[in-house]
This record gives structure tokens, sequence and C-alpha cells, in this order.
């Protein structure tokens, strides 16, 4: 009966809230559902038709899309399983990856290095990924053909130049690694302006006292890689600007983070809690889940701890699903401190040190980001809530026609701008964009709660032609769902970031202009 009762209680609950809401983006293509085997056994999948009827109205087009991240009840009763062999506070963190674990990872991050297509042709890639998959062995972490390939016949051969012909030919740009750096149209070596903003960092860093607003005036245009951790830290408000305190601060708040971890982390399975430890566990998967770094069973712990601790001690809000998200830039940069390829690195392989440093930073900055937004998280949501309206009074004001055509085919901003105000756009730019962003973020004040609805805003003006190109409500959901940011890099995002700082010129002071 015990066992029973464990195992409904990992079954999908209607009470527990969960996502079941499609999770599209530049991180996040759209799967194809033949591949998740999402539908019933007797029952053909349905793909896109155009020759279908489309659909009218926001409900038809909600029913008719596909969760992309349905957890099925084979994938709870595995995770309870493997959660009687958990133990509650680990006197060290350790990996319980294994080889086949490893494996898939690797296929993930090969598939996602490839490019999102149109909807018809992405279904074909995917399917043709599984059979390449199938051929191939791994050596040494790196993907060989298998010798079963010589016996391709030319026919197939041809079929396969031919399809590679006519796909667009566009740079593969790493999701994390070079974030600092990388531009559409690669990482282009250090000039001489780089230089000297560096050395510019570094002298502020190293004074006795660092002066804040100075370090927040140069980090506006980004920050070099070689002093973001640091930056980031003082940035945040995390470190003190007095630099004989910071070694002491750190150890102090290192140790306080671990300490919650003692007290609180094993009440995860109590009755009061363990809701929200379900919701933690199911959302970790799906953060970041084409970058291979954020599939290590290391990680998804690590950022586990860090949620259930962060949604104890916050009740007024506790856990929502997206906050999952903004703890992987913080992660990342302060991996980045002790790794150059990011991406693919076993963190693992580092030392037990490193690795709790890296947790405890991680913990400290995202509630010091939390902090100025925990209204977009409470009951209802409310500052979301007035993000969004406040977007769509300032389109009206910016842009009356693109506003004009959402009124003409029923297209509410709520519908895809939640997401962007709840996941700071995370969903929508690949980390190496977000990162950068970031950068502007910490440097301007209110930037998370004020300075990214500007943001938001510049960056739907961007998609302008593309938005008035559709004519259908179908249309347009899928298009704001699916923006193709994939190649972005530190040149777009800083256009975006200029054109964002105009429109708040313009309006922030300006009521009237804010009114229609």
């Amino acid at each position: 009966m015990a066992t029973e009762n464990r195992i409904n209680f990992w079954r999908r609950n209607a009470k527990v809230p969960g996502s079941v809401q499609p999770v599209y983006g530049a991180q996040h293509p759209p799967l194809d559902p033949r591949l998740r085997r999402t539908y019933p056994k007797d029952t053909k999948p349905k793909f896109n038709n155009p020759k279908s009827k489309k659909a009218s109205s926001f409900h038809e087009f909600a029913r008719s899309t596909n969760d992309a991240w349905d957890i099925d009840e084979e994938e709870d009763e595995d995770f309870l399983g493997t959660q009687a062999q958990t133990s509650s506070l680990p006197s060290g963190l350790h990996s319980s990856s294994t080889q086949n674990q490893q494996q898939q990872q690797n296929q993930v991050g090969d598939a996602g290095t490839r490019e999102s297509h149109s909807p018809g042709t992405e279904d074909q890639d995917l399917l043709d990924v599984g059979e390449e998959d199938a051929e191939c062995e791994h050596v040494n972490g790196k993907v060989v053909k298998s010798s079963s390939d010589v016996h391709l016949n030319t026919s197939s051969v041809r079929s396969t130049l031919q399809k590679q012909q006519s796909l667009p030919v566009r740079p593969i740009i790493p999701l994390v690694a070079r974030m600092s750096d990388q531009n559409a149209s690669g990482a282009p070596p250090m000039t001489v302006r780089e230089k000297s903003r560096l050395d510019k960092f570094k002298q502020l860093l190293a004074s006795p006292n660092t002066d804040l607003e100075e370090l927040r005036k140069h980090s506006w245009s980004g920050i070099p890689r070689e002093v973001r951790p640091i930056t980031w830290r003082l940035l945040s408000g995390y470190l003190p600007a007095n630099k004989e305190r910071r070694e002491l601060v750190l150890k102090r708040k290192r140790e306080e983070y671990f300490g919650f971890i003692e007290q609180y982390y094993h009440s995860r399975t109590d009755e009061h809690y363990k809701d929200t430890y379900r919701q933690i566990h199911i959302d970790i998967p799906r953060t970041n889940p084409l970058i291979p770094l954020f599939q290590q069973p290391v990680v998804q712990e690590v950022f586990e701890r860090i949620l259930f601790i962060w949604a104890i001690r916050h009740p007024a809000s506790g856990y929502v699903q997206g906050i999952n998200d903004l703890v992987t830039p913080f992660f990342v940069v302060f991996l980045s401190e002790f790794v150059k390829d990011v991406e693919n690195f076993e963190v693992a392989a580092l030392p037990l040190d490193t690795q709790r440093n890296i947790e405890a930073d991680s913990f400290w900055c995202m509630s010091k980001l939390l902090d100025g937004i925990q209204d977009n998280y409470t009951f209802a949501q409310p500052g979301i809530q007035n993000k969004v309206k406040a977007l769509e009074e300032l389109v009206s004001r910016i842009d009356e026609d693109i506003h004009n055509h959402f009124k003409r085919y029923e297209v509410e901003y709520l519908q895809f701008a939640f997401r962007w105000m709840n996941n700071l756009l995370m969903r929508e730019l690949p980390l190496r964009c977000t990162i950068r962003l970031w950068d502007t973020y910490q440097a301007e004040a209110e930037g998370f709660s004020h300075f990214h609805l500007y943001v938001c805003s510049a960056f739907l003006i961007e998609w302008r032609k593309e938005i008035l190109s559709m004519v259908d409500f179908q249309g347009l959901l899928m298009l704001l769902q699916n923006l193709p940011t994939i190649h972005w890099g530190n040149e777009e995002v800083g256009l975006l970031l200029a054109e964002a700082y105009r429109l708040k010129y313009m309006f922030a002071d300006a009521p009237s202009h804010y009114k229609r």
C-alpha cells in the first residue's frame, strides 16, 4: 500500500501547477511529436497541414498544440526509483551519470547545434538525426561513423547531398562558448578597443574601493568575459565595493548557504514541501535542454538545491515555473571563471570546493535579482500582468500598425508577452545573448524590472515586417513563439539595447505619450 501511495504521488496531479503549454523559442525549437510519443497508439498523429482549417481563436490554437515537455508515467516511476537512492544531504557533490547517459547528452548536444528550419523540413531533419545517430559510435567523447557507412549505396549518398544543398548554409554558433565575443559571423580576435576596455575594467576592480557608478557606466555596453564573474557579483550587490572585505563576505555567504542546505533540504519530501520539490524536479530537465551542460546529473542536483532553498525562504511566492531559467546565466558565468569551453565541460571534474562556491554564488546572485522582481511571481503574478499591459500601451504609441494588426486577428499581448516577462526573454534568445543582455540589465538602474519593458518593445518592433506579413491568428502566434534568433550574437543584442534605450528616453518621462 505504501509503495502504491509513493507511485501515485509522482503521477501527474491536476492540483499541482505544471506546464501544459508548448515551450518554444531560440533554445527550445518545436519537437516532432512522433519522437516523443505523446499521442495514443491508436491515434494517428496530426501535423500542420496548410490545407486544414486554421484556428480562429487562441483556445482552438492551444488545444491543437501538444505539450513538448509532457512527462509520462514511465518517467515519473523512473524518478521515484532513483529518488529512493539519493541522500538528503551529500557530504560532497557527486555525479551519478553513467556512460549511456553521457552518450544521450552528447546526442542532445549534437542536435542542439543543428539549425531550426520551417515546420515542414524540421520534422524530417529530426528523424534524420535519429537515423544518423544509430549509425554512429562514441569514441573518447567524439562521434565517429561506424563501418556500416561504407556500404551506403550511391543513391542514398546522392539524396543526402541534394538535401544538404537545398538547406540554407549558415555558420553554426555555440550556444554558450565564447559568449562574450560572439557575433553572427563568428568570434573575432580581441581588438585594440576591446583590450583597452578590459584594462579599464581591471583598473576599476583593482582599486581599494571600486567606483560602482563608473563600473556600471562601462558595463552597459558589455563586460569582457575575463572580468564578468567578479563584475556581476559587484553589480548585483552580492559583493561589497571595498576590496579588503570581499573575501570575508564570500566566505560568510557561502557558509550561510550551505547552512540552509543542512537545515532545510531534507524537508523536500515533507508533506508541506513535496509538491514544490516535485515541480522543481520536473522543470530542471526542461532548462536549456539542447545544451549538454545542463543535462549533467551533478548540475541538475545543484539547480534543485538552489531553487528549493530559495522557494522555502520566500513563502510569499514560493517556486514558480520560469524561475528555474534565471539560475542558468549566473551558473554559466561563474563556471566560466574556471573553464573556457563551458558548453561541453563535465562539471564533476572540478574540485569539490569550486563546485560548492559556484553553487552558493549562483544562489545569492539569483536571490538579489528576484528581490527586485518578486511581484512577478507572487499570487496571480501582478507584476507580469502590469508589465504586459504597459507593453501593450507602449506598442500602441510606438507602432500603431502592429497594434492594430494584433487587434484585427484577435491576438492578445498576454498570449506571447507573458513568457517574455516571466523568463526575461530567455526562451526567445540564445543563452550567449541573454548573458550579454544581463550585462546591461545589471548596469542599468532597475534593469530587470523597468528597462526590460523597453527591451521587449524593441524586440517586438524588430519583427515588424514578419508580423505584418502574417494574416491569421495561428500564424502570428507561431511566429511570436518561435522567433528566429538562434544566430543572434553581440551585434544584434547591442542594436536591440540601443533601440530600447531610445524608447526609454522618449517615453519613460513622458506620461502623455504612454497613454492612448
